[in-house]
């Protein structure tokens, strides 16, 4: 051990640093993982000394419900796809373009940079009672709408037009990261490709897709990976935006996760609620790998 090369020194320490960080992410996200799904397989009770074991009966339950058309878990997994279906296309088009025109101006740049990006590091819930308010039928959006002679809308009171309202939101909150990612790209570019194609009598529009698009494919893979696993995980909107974090009206915003909470803590089905973690954990790892081959390509 003494007698080691300074190299080997080196890497032995590199790996017992690495320790520390690998042991915690094992502990807090590895082993809850794991648990969740051997509390899938049980009845579970925390209270009780003994758990009783129903394999795949807590399966079976969740299969039904999807079956139902009525059903909670129903309407909690079409939420979740419609949230990732409206929210993270239009978030990742307008952050888009505002990256190019952010990308094309130099007077007080830095400024607009942080002004598109605060709302992500401004906490959900502050930002979902904001809305909350503006939503509200005395609210400034009605307000508005009234200035201009325009019909009020009930926004978070109508089963049609809560899920748009709260996707609207997420997608405000989330832009100025999508931002950032797509100008770090766009600044990885060449301006020679540019000047090349403008020699060659290309359009602003012709540069853009044969230039800046294909180029920005790992930023694009990246944020299509990220947004969509955000989007599935929503919780924290939901919650505060509908009355007592209920999903509702008629359960119209309700998602995976929050229903994973309202069985877990609200009807102490412990059991069930950890089925739908699991099940949710295998969409986020089908979908993400699907992306992730789909999207992903070599620019020749």
């Amino acid at each position: 051990m003494f007698n080691l090369t300074l190299a080997r020194k080196k890497v032995i320490w590199a790996y017992i640093f690495l320790a520390i960080p690998i042991v915690f992410f094992a502990y807090f996200r590895i082993y809850p993982t794991i648990f969740a799904f051997q509390m899938s397989l049980y009845d579970w009770n925390p209270l009780a000394e003994e758990q009783e074991f129903v394999g795949t009966g807590n399966y079976e339950e969740l299969f039904e419900d999807l079956g139902k058309e009525r059903s909670a878990t129903r309407k909690a997994f079409e939420n979740t796809a419609l949230y990732i279906i409206i929210g993270m296309p239009a978030q990742l088009l307008l952050a888009l373009a505002i990256a190019l025109m952010l990308n094309e101006i130099r007077f007080l740049s830095s400024f607009y940079r942080v002004l598109f990006f605060l709302p992500f590091v401004t906490s959900t819930i502050a930002i979902a009672w904001v809305f909350r308010i503006l939503y509200e039928r005395q609210g400034f959006i009605n307000t508005m709408l009234e200035a201009f002679s325009l019909p009020t809308q009930p926004f978070l009171l109508s089963p049609n037009q809560a899920l748009f309202s709260i996707t609207a939101m997420v997608v405000w909150q989330g832009l100025g990261f999508a931002v950032i990612i797509f100008l770090a790209g766009l600044k990885q570019i060449p301006r020679i490709y540019y000047e090349a194609a403008e020699i060659d009598g290309a359009t602003r529009w012709q540069s853009f897709w044969r230039i800046t698009f294909p180029l920005l494919n790992p930023s694009i893979v990246y944020l299509v990976v990220l947004q969509s696993i955000s989007f599935l995980r929503m919780f924290a909107p939901v919650y505060a935006m509908t009355v007592q974090g209920s999903g509702g009206p008629l359960n119209s915003t309700t998602t995976v996760v929050l229903r994973v909470v309202r069985e877990a803590f609200d009807s102490n089905n412990y059991g069930y609620a950890a089925t739908l973690t699991v099940v949710l954990f295998v969409i986020i790892l089908v979908i993400t790998v699907l992306q992730l081959r789909l999207t992903s390509r070599q620019i020749d």
